[in-house]
């Protein structure tokens, strides 16, 4: 870990936003999520809750998924419970959605705990979902083509949520928690590790200054233990 890598892993810490999410409901192909969830990246996002559709798309999908480092991805069975989960949160949930009380999405307030939601490539929001939501916001056309590509549009909401945060001055300081931050900036910081923490049940140790273990002979004793406890049946 060189220090301008721990600085840069904090940098982007920094400006991340615990209250702007993104919802995908159905979003199964993996060039598009690979896409949504790079996008999340770019404007701060730390976590996409997903549900995913329960065919062979699902594997290759959480593969996507999983070579993005830097978003946090929680799975969910459907779109209610990840819906109902950032609800419980206090968080205004807005669905990319054509109806009638559908606005231009550059007319909401994204400064406001936020989550977007997305629906599939070919159907979009289900109406189940869309009812179940705060708002509907919509992408004024000008052309012959109805909509955008899901990534595209997720992009261009998201850019709209971005700069109304970035005047109000939200990326100006740490907005995550201290456990939150610590806990991910081990995981960025050390991913090998952290993987081996997750497996064997191990917390993540404290880091110095540096980004290094502060206490490395402890944690590599509580490592080497759990291992042998596991190993040991």
């Amino acid at each position: 870990m060189t220090p301008e890598r721990h600085a840069r892993l904090r940098a982007t810490l920094d400006r991340r936003q615990p209250d702007l999410s993104v919802i995908m409901d159905g979003v199964h192909k993996p060039h598009n999520i690979a896409a949504i969830v790079r996008t999340c990246d770019a404007v701060g996002i730390l976590d996409v809750h997903a549900a995913l559709p329960d065919n062979m798309a699902r594997f290759p999908t959480r593969t996507a998924l999983g070579s993005q480092r830097w978003v946090n991805i929680h799975y969910h069975e459907d779109g209610d419970e990840a819906i109902q989960r950032v609800r419980d949160q206090g968080v205004q949930v807005l669905a990319a959605h054509f109806s009638d009380r559908a606005v231009p999405y550059r007319e909401v307030d994204y400064t406001r705990p936020t989550a977007l939601l997305l629906g599939t490539e070919k159907f979009g929001v289900s109406e189940a979902a869309a009812g179940g939501v705060d708002e509907h916001v919509i992408i004024p056309m000008m052309g012959m083509v109805a909509s955008f590509n899901v990534s595209v549009a997720a992009a261009i909401i998201l850019a709209e949520a971005c700069e109304q945060r970035r005047a109000a001055g939200l990326y100006d300081r740490p907005r995550l928690d201290d456990t939150t931050y610590q806990h991910t900036l081990f995981q960025w910081s050390h991913p090998k590790l952290a993987s081996h923490c997750r497996q064997y049940d191990v917390p993540y140790p404290a880091l110095d200054e540096e980004g290094r273990i502060a206490d490395p002979k402890r944690f590599n004793f509580l490592l080497s233990e759990a291992i042998r406890r596991v190993e040991q049946g």
